[in-house]
């Protein structure tokens, strides 16, 4: 019997046998959370032994059989139920963000799979439940630790083998940024230690904001095309990751993994770090502050501005722009009426200031494309057509998609000059709408788009904050649907009342319109909260699955 209808009292057992053994995502590992699920051994717990009855019981046992797992074929065992695709809209489930972690074991650092035991039942958990896939960080601090060019995707390999065995699929999220300090952060990710020790010497590889504190979360896009990493730019260094990952798990494409998402920025969103929340410097509603004051960037706006004829306004950011935490109307750059974002010089710096975020994500989207679907690689058929004269002609596609993320900045969007969209980097007042280009660029490259916020209400805002998540939504699903760029849905919060499962299914299928306005629902996020509601997270699925009325 599914779990997400009417669950029979030893299923539910095993979910909160599941979420015990899960445990909090802070700790490390320990040596038998890592061993591989087999015949029940000595020393087992007496949870352990329960979790096996259960799965017995219900013809759901889980063993890892031993394979090359460069070579396996993903397939369901046909000892598994094969549950049918559902209708309505696929759920994807984030996956911890220390998933993989790195353990030291006799002087050496290897990546582990965290929990492997509980992981592998949870998995199963969320397939009998309807969920479609899981979406996975790929960390550039685990996986490129060693050394410039050193890669290690051995966890990763085992991760993905547990998926496939579940009869999950995988989005791999390139992550080229820090963990801990955005919202929902559970650890603490830096990134590669040689990347930091050229930040040591050269701290403008960092985002800096106007007081000069550096943001090293990710590189700075000033330096995207800088040779500062061993003979590497940053751009060489993530297509070189990415081009890796591919070489490795290019048998999984089409079949497990089904989207690379590039990391663009911080939270591995397109967007400049103008909110930190993490470190205390900026709180919501404030409108943020603008990171452009690291050289490289400096220089540019410095040569943008001489060329224009207007070397003054190339000397720094806007001065009246305020701090982290100011409302709209406290600043002189951003009060609604006669601020200087509607004013030559703001149209000069919001453009250049946006401009760069978007070549910069031109720059790495391109590059990776490239590698993503170069000749090789595993193809799937897009399209066919007949032609007048009766011939068929086929149109192919790689067989796994890439992807993006935007980031849901919706609280002054209600204002004329929409200040925290425009200090994160997406150029948009009244008259501007800054998020075109962005889709423009990712219908020519036929990339997808995930965006946050879905399940936010207008209403849940403080009106000062002039907030509008459910306009800012519908915009950008207004804008996919025109450019035919294919949709994901994040929830930002992690959230399981019946308003905010209600809303995401509202924003997955619209109260009047055809259903699929959103191609995917990706649900942060799998862990304790989740099995600790999980009456309500499958009667979410459900009406996901449209099993029951939105």
């Amino acid at each position: 019997m599914p779990y997400g209808s009417s669950p029979t009292l030893d299923l539910i057992r095993l979910v909160l046998l599941v979420k015990g053994v899960l445990g909090t995502t802070s700790g490390m590992p320990t040596n038998e959370a890592m061993k591989p699920l087999s015949p029940v051994a000595a020393g087992e717990t007496e949870d352990d032994l329960e979790i096996h009855r259960l799965l017995r019981e219900n013809r759901q046992r889980i063993t890892i059989p031993d394979i090359d797992e460069d070579q396996f074929e993903p397939r369901i065992r046909d000892s598994e139920p094969v549950v049918q695709k559902p209708n309505g809209c696929p759920v994807y489930v984030m996956l911890p963000l220390d998933t993989v972690w790195v353990v030291d074991r006799d002087g050496r650092k290897d990546s582990v799979l965290k929990k492997e035991r509980s992981l592998e039942i949870a998995l199963h958990t969320l397939k009998q439940a309807g969920v479609e896939g899981v979406m996975v960080d790929v960390w550039w601090g685990i996986a490129e630790r060693a050394g410039p060019g050193s890669y290690d995707f051995s966890a990763y390999k085992r991760l993905f083998y547990k998926v496939a065995a579940a009869g999950l699929k995988v989005q791999a999220v390139m992550s080229f940024h820090a963990a801990g300090g955005n919202v929902g952060d559970t650890c603490k990710m830096p990134l590669p230690n040689w990347v930091l020790e050229v930040g040591e010497q050269n701290p403008e590889i960092f985002y800096t904001d106007k007081s000069g504190h550096r943001n090293k979360e990710c590189l700075s896009l000033g330096c995207d095309q800088e040779a500062l990493f061993s003979g590497r730019t940053p751009v060489q260094m993530y297509v070189d990751f990415v081009d890796a990952f591919a070489d490795k798990f290019e048998h999984l494409f089409g079949t497990v993994l089904t989207e690379i998402t590039v990391g663009l920025g911080p939270a591995g969103e397109l967007r400049y770090p103008s909110y930190p929340e993490g470190d205390g410097r900026w709180r919501f509603p404030g409108v943020g502050e603008f990171q452009c004051y690291d050289k490289y960037m400096l220089a540019d706006l410095k040569a943008k501005a001489d060329a224009g004829g207007h070397p003054e306004w190339g000397l720094s950011g806007p001065h009246d722009a305020g701090n982290y935490n100011s409302s709209s109307w406290e600043t002189g750059f951003f009060v609604s009426d006669g601020g200087s974002w509607n004013s030559p010089y703001g149209d000069f710096f919001l453009s250049w200031y946006s401009g760069l975020l978007r070549e910069h994500a031109e720059r790495v989207l391109t590059a990776t494309s490239e590698v993503v679907s170069r000749r090789g690689r595993p193809r799937m058929l897009k399209s066919s057509s007949e032609e007048t004269d009766g011939h068929l002609v086929f149109e192919f596609q790689p067989a796994c998609k890439m992807g993006m993320k935007l980031a849901g900045v919706h609280w002054w969007f209600k204002s004329r000059s929409h200040a925290a969209e425009n200090t994160a980097g997406y150029y948009t007042t009244i008259d501007r709408d800054g998020y075109e280009p962005i889709m423009a660029l990712l219908a020519r490259l036929d990339a997808v788009l995930s965006f946050t916020c879905v399940e936010m209400r207008d209403c849940e805002h403080p009106p000062a904050g002039r907030c509008s998540p459910q306009a800012l939504l519908q915009h950008i699903i207004d804008l996919a649907e025109a450019y035919g760029i294919p949709l994901a849905g994040e929830n930002a919060l992690q959230r399981y009342d019946d308003y905010a499962f209600k809303r995401i299914a509202e924003s997955a299928f619209g109260r009047n319109a055809r259903a699929g306005r959103l191609e995917q629902v990706t649900f942060l996020r799998m862990g304790d909260l989740m099995f600790d509601n999980w009456d309500a997270f499958s009667c979410f699925l459900d009406r996901m699955h449209n099993k029951i009325e939105v």
